[in-house]
Parts: structure tokens; C-alpha cells; sequence
């Protein structure tokens, strides 16, 4: 990246998300010489009723999207894990909408988490069908749980211990204490004992979790955390070549570097 050269990430936000802008802002500017925009649409419930589905429709989050094309950015990132309950193609091939209506590269938290998987768990035997094996921490209600350990289970990314609080209203998300994501991150842990990678992620953008992932990694020594704020920026910066040695104080997931 040329000194004098601002690169500018494109980040798209639910409109009642009020988490994820300070975190992704506080974790690109470890880097000198980048900036992050933003550009939202309307979310205001995570469920799965008719109402709550039908706000991700891929035309709203690509008008979101078009917006940020007329500020020239680099790279475009939608920041949400709605994929974890509508389906993994669903970000793939919103990602390739994005790119055909603005000429810029995209990503997803989802995208970009499957993409840190792929780093993490390189080398690890867990048979023909299963890609990996990892712990979901989340606010979500119990069916919203549900459809995303499906959802990730059916991909070969299977969920082998998990916490949730059965919230639906951002309102009350973003409401969800360090004290709470310390005991839900604690008990999800606890069983994965026998598990030779111990793979976290606080899946919710938000969640004011990316914080806390030196807190929990230094807590508990071999714990890798997976925060979905953080994934898409690492996506990001991995498309567009950007060296993320930095960022390391975020996580040990940005020592994980794919090209």
C-alpha cells in the first residue's frame, strides 16, 4: 500500500445496529492510511417471521451498496450474519450482485468467517463430511440458534457447544453485557474440553464483543476467537493484499492470514 495512498473500506450496517461502526473503525485504524465508511438499511428485529426475513432482501443491501460506490471505495463489506439463517449461498451470491452492480469487489461477515475457518482449521482430520468443529456464542432467539447450526452444520461446519439469550430486538442486543458474554463464553468452553482447536465465535455485528477477544484469549490459553465484526474486515483487508500483522491485538485470528 503506498504511503500517501488512503485505502477506504465500505462497510454496509443494519440500520438499528449501533455496534458494529466504533468496532470496525477502532480495529481498521491499527493500520495507517485506512479509512471505513458506512451505509445502512432498514433491520430492526432478527427472527424468523416473514416480517423480520423479508429486511434482508438483496435489494436494499445493494442500494446500501451503491451508495458506497459513489465515495470510490476499495472494497465493499456487508456486516451482518443474516446468512447464518437464510443460507451460506445467499452472502456468496450477494457478494456477486454487489460486484456486477458496482464494479467493486464485496464480502460478508459470513463469507469472511468461512474464510478464517478455512486458516484455522488447515491441516485438521475430522473426516470426509465435516470441515470443522467450533462453539457459537450468540443473543439469538432459540429458532434463529437453531437455523444457524443447521445452517453451517449442513455446510460441514459443525457446532459442537453453544450459548444464547433469546433476544430478538437490536435495542436489547447491543444492551448485552461484558459480564454476560464472559459467562456465555465460559460455558461454551467448558464443553469443548476434547475439541484439539478450541474455536469460538461471538456471531453477532451487534454484539460489543470484538473488545473482549484479548480479554477471553488471554483468559484461557489456546482459545482462538472468531468475532463476525472482525471477519469481515479481516476479508477485506485480505482481498485487497493488506498486511494485517497489526491487528494481531485483536486476535490471534488476524495472525491468520489467507491470500
Amino acid at each position: 500500500m503506498a504511503e500517501d495512498r488512503i485505502v477506504k473500506l465500505g462497510v454496509i450496517v443494519p440500520s438499528s445496529n449501533t455496534a458494529l461502526e466504533p468496532s470496525t473503525t477502532a480495529i481498521a485504524s491499527t493500520i495507517p492510511n485506512i479509512s471505513v465508511h458506512f451505509s445502512r438499511f432498514r433491520v430492526t428485529e432478527i427472527s424468523l417471521s416473514d416480517n423480520a426475513l423479508s429486511q434482508f432482501d438483496d435489494s436494499k443491501i445493494i442500494d446500501a451498496a451503491k451508495l458506497l460506490a459513489d465515495a470510490k471505495v476499495d472494497v465493499i463489506g456487508w456486516s451482518g450474519t443474516s446468512a447464518g439463517w437464510l443460507g451460506l449461498d445467499k452472502d456468496r451470491e450477494l457478494c456477486q450482485k454487489i460486484e456486477d452492480a458496482t464494479g467493486i469487489k464485496a464480502t460478508t461477515s459470513c463469507v469472511g468467517m468461512l474464510n478464517v475457518f478455512h486458516e484455522i482449521f488447515a491441516g485438521q482430520e475430522y473426516g470426509e463430511i465435516i470441515k470443522a468443529r467450533w462453539g457459537l456464542v450468540t443473543p439469538y432467539l432459540d429458532e434463529v440458534q437453531k437455523k444457524v447450526m443447521k445452517t453451517f452444520g449442513d455446510a460441514g461446519y459443525e457446532v459442537v457447544a453453544e450459548s444464547h439469550l433469546d433476544r430478538s430486538v437490536n435495542a436489547d442486543i447491543v444492551a448485552t453485557s461484558e459480564d454476560e458474554l464472559d459467562k456465555q463464553m465460559e460455558d461454551v468452553l467448558s464443553k469443548m474440553e476434547n475439541e484439539p482447536i478450541k474455536v469460538i465465535s461471538t456471531f453477532c455485528t451487534n454484539l460489543r464483543a470484538a473488545q473482549r477477544v484479548a480479554y477471553w484469549e488471554n483468559r484461557w490459553p489456546g482459545l482462538v476467537v472468531v468475532d463476525t465484526v472482525a471477519t469481515v474486515v479481516w476479508d477485506m483487508l485480505r482481498i485487497l493484499g493488506i498486511d494485517m500483522k497489526d491487528l494481531r491485538a485483536w486476535g490471534i485470528m488476524f495472525s491468520k492470514a489467507g491470500s
